[in-house]
């Protein structure tokens, strides 16, 4: 898909209700509170024995994700990036975690988000991969305002524009 392709399927779930009840499809999932889409997948890894194939599909997934984020920083400004890490330790742990953020933590470091101008939502973009086989997978993902809150970004370190570690 091209980037306009991305934008354009960005541009219908930023307004897109969310499901009543928890669905998912080959296109990504989707709740009460959440929507999670797939918009790249690269190829799988089981064969890649020198790790040529990852390093070039990371690459690739990276400067999408990157072109991406450019432009969206034009229209909302600049993103947060947001450490996944301790919301994948919380359900680790046995705490209740938000949607999109459980699913999301289990295949993604970190991503980055723009709070939307409605300001009951907010957008991420990220570069997840669920095992060192499977594809890797570029999300972009739509969560309610309360299921993200901005203190754990301050708390976690993330400053505008830090480089998602993938």
């Amino acid at each position: 898909m091209t980037t306009q392709e991305h934008l354009s399927t960005i541009d219908a779930l930023v307004v897109e209700p969310f499901p009543e009840a928890p669905c998912a499809d080959a296109t990504g999932s989707g709740g009460p509170q959440h929507h999670i889409r797939v918009l790249q997948v690269s190829r799988d890894f089981w064969d890649d024995d020198d790790g040529r194939a990852w390093v070039q599909a990371e690459a690739g997934l990276m400067a999408c994700l990157d072109d991406l984020a450019a432009r969206l920083t034009t229209r909302w400004g600049d993103a947060f990036v947001v450490d996944l890490g301790p919301f994948l330790s919380a359900a680790l742990d046995g705490e209740s975690v938000p949607e999109p953020l459980d699913d999301l933590s289990q295949q993604v470091v970190s991503m980055r988000v723009w709070p939307l101008p409605d300001g009951d939502r907010w957008l991420a973009l990220a570069v997840g991969q669920a095992d060192k086989e499977l594809p890797l997978i570029l999300y972009a993902a739509i969560g309610r305002a309360c299921a993200l809150d901005l203190n754990v970004v301050s708390r976690s370190g993330a400053e505008p524009n830090d480089e998602p570690a993938v």
